[in-house]
């Protein structure tokens, strides 16, 4: 395949921790400083009974699969997205096409524009437009992703 990811696929679990992550980072504004377990944990439990060490195992896969940082706090480690939750969800994305033959690709978009919203396909023509502003100015603005690769 031309284009290859390494995002690594998430559990149930995994997903509610990434949430919880984001949500936290994005109400810090950018002074993010990260969550601890304990912080994490107390986020989570308000909807689902949870042991605090199985927050922490999840929050230790994370951090091996390299889609949280780390930073020590005293004795707690505190935890901050590696990036966020669009970048994810795109390399997601990403790789799911990259895993399909291209018929099968051009077939699944097809399947998934036809459940999209005015909005959406709205949304989706203004990132194609960007991306190919870009493509012909070779260059990406400040702040923003690469176009993807092919």
């Amino acid at each position: 395949m031309p284009h290859s990811t390494n995002a690594p696929r998430l559990g149930d679990l995994e997903r509610v921790v990434m949430e919880r992550l984001w949500d936290a980072a994005t109400a810090a504004g950018g002074n993010a400083s990260g969550s601890t377990v304990r912080e994490v944990h107390e986020s989570i439990e308000q909807d689902r009974d949870i042991a605090y060490t199985t927050v922490m195992t999840v929050l230790d896969r994370l951090a091996k699969k390299q889609l949280v940082t780390r930073e020590r706090d005293g004795r707690a480690w505190r935890y901050l997205p590696a990036d966020s939750r669009e970048v994810m969800t795109a390399r997601t994305m990403r790789r799911t096409l990259d895993d399909m033959e291209v018929t099968d690709r051009r077939a699944a978009l097809l399947h998934f524009l036809d459940g999209a919203s005015t909005d959406e396909i709205a949304d989706l023509k203004a990132a194609l437009a960007e991306v190919e502003a870009r493509a012909a100015g070779g260059s990406a603005a400040p702040g923003s992703a690469p176009p993807p690769g092919r």
